[in-house]
């Protein structure tokens, strides 16, 4: 543990001291623009929000103001029609794209299209309901005032938080680059000279070389401590070639990061591969991070949503079994083991205690068994039942897991009398995303103690089914498939 402290230490030193190995300057380039899927959609709907406020207030002035009451049915109609124009209107994305979000210019090209196809449909909607020519323009000219100003003072809202130096260091893509030649280091300057606005250098990373910041191993470290957003795998022509990519892809299978290559170094079968723009570089990509930064927050605030939900509702459920555990036998009512979760990181799962308080078992060095003389009256039942699964809803509200996903271990749970991350290779993708209360494997019967490989294998390869497949529907799908199938589970014991 205290040489990997050095390590460790020794990798934050050098990546402290790049600006000083690489050349950096204070110039940006702000024609190498940076999408974030995050920040994209919150303008979006902070745009649909500010119409809608805009069209209400416009409602009520008018209905004040200016129209009988026999016509405001026809004036809500016309609002309403406008109000969809505007939302269907087809967007031109790339102008949400980091710089032209703080741009005036793009910020005009990309609403004003909407607005005018809104405020044609709201005097089109008046003008087929036979009102004057007269009414209808000064109608439109208010609605196109409302609705101008509000999105007037969310966009100058908007560009004054994005420009701060917290949400600027917030968006700016963490990058890592692996390699340790003269491409590498040109590539690391050019992005701390020209990109600095989008993107922050992490650090140069290889096995070989003595400019760099750690090695490979190095780099999967620091990943666990700080996420990183994208890995770019820079090395010379002469140096291994495709193969020695793919075997580096396999050795970041753990990272939770998106992984480019040059393209000049994929010789082999790569047609079929995606290329995207990284600033002023095309780039061909490995990986993908399985769940994007919206993904994650769509998840998490279902999560949330659906955890403090039920805590509520189960409140009395909770209540009878702390009491019943209490009263069974001496300890605590909740157990905290060891597991390990997401980016392989470690936190401390809660469950309701089954055991005896002298024969638990912090590391699961030995599993649960069917007939297993550690656990209580009251343990055997609230195990049959999964309810000692229930205070993870807890870990849920902390962050640290969620309602579904790929089921986390204790650290010395074993399979085939191998650790689990070394009886099979891909274990570690599972971590790619929170672990979870229920996961795809459980409703499919692949839950309990795992003895052989083959059972480890079965769970894994369901785990990765549902982290490729991942939907808010499939979580709801999942959750409700575990309360018919698995509370009676003849698996949990």
């Amino acid at each position: 543990m205290k040489n990997d402290e050095t390590d460790l230490s020794s990798l934050s030193a050098g990546i402290d001291s790049i600006p000083r190995r690489v050349h950096t300057a204070r110039t940006e380039d702000d024609s190498f623009a940076y999408r974030h899927p995050v920040l994209t959609q919150v303008v979006v709907v902070s745009d649909a929000m500010s119409v809608c406020l805009a069209i209400m207030a416009c409602i009520t002035w008018q209905r004040i103001y200016d129209t009988p009451d026999e016509l405001s049915g026809a004036l809500l109609l016309a609002n309403i029609m406008a109000a969809g124009a505007f939302f269907l209107f087809p967007r031109n994305i790339p102008l949400l794209d980091i710089p032209a979000l703080t741009r005036v210019s793009c910020q005009v090209r990309y609403l004003l299209p909407p607005v005018v196809f809104g405020e044609v449909i709201f005097c089109t909607v008046l003008l087929t309901l036979s009102w004057p020519p007269g009414v209808t323009l000064r109608m439109g000219a208010e609605w196109l005032a409302f609705v101008m100003i509000a999105l007037l003072l969310e966009r100058c809202v908007g560009t004054y938080v994005v420009q701060t130096r917290a949400v600027t260091h917030r968006l700016a893509r963490k990058v890592a680059i692996i390699g340790s030649g003269g491409e590498a280091v040109q590539m690391a300057t050019r992005i701390n000279t020209r990109m600095q606005r989008m993107f922050r250098l992490v650090g140069i990373f290889d096995d070989q070389g003595s400019n760099v910041d750690g090695t490979i191993e190095h780099l999967v470290a620091h990943a666990r401590e700080d996420d990183i957003d994208a890995v770019i795998i820079c090395l010379p022509p002469g140096e291994g070639g495709q193969p020695h990519v793919m075997d580096i892809l396999w050795r970041l299978r753990g990272v939770l990061a998106d992984v480019y290559v040059v393209p000049s170094l994929m010789t082999e079968d790569c047609h079929g591969w995606p290329v995207e723009r990284f600033g002023p570089f095309s780039l061909t990509v490995l990986q993908r991070r399985p769940l994007s930064e919206w993904d994650m927050l769509e998840k998490r605030a279902f999560d949330l949503t659906a955890s403090m939900l039920l805590l509520v509702a189960l409140a009395p459920v909770l209540a009878l079994v702390a009491l019943a555990i209490r009263l069974d036998s001496r300890g605590p009512v909740l157990f905290r083991q060891p597991r390990q979760g997401f980016n392989n990181r470690y936190f401390n799962v809660f469950k309701f205690r089954s055991m005896y308080t002298d024969m638990s078992d912090l590391e699961a060095a030995r599993q649960t068994s069917r007939t297993d003389p550690r656990v209580t009256r009251v343990g055997k039942w609230i195990r049959r039942l999964s309810i000692d699964e229930l205070p993870q809803l807890f870990n849920v509200l902390r962050g640290e897991m969620s309602l579904v996903g790929p089921r986390p271990h204790a650290p010395q749970t074993r399979a085939g009398g191998q650790l689990l991350h070394e009886a099979m290779e891909e274990y570690v993708a599972r971590h790619r995303v929170q672990p979870g209360i229920t996961g795809w494997a459980q409703i499919n019967g692949s839950r309990g103690e795992l003895v052989t490989r083959d059972d480890l294998r079965r769970r894994v390869v369901l785990d990765l089914e549902y982290i490729r497949a991942w939907s808010i529907w499939l979580d709801i799908k999942i959750i409700f498939l575990t309360i018919k199938r698995e509370i009676f589970s003849r698996n949990a014991f």
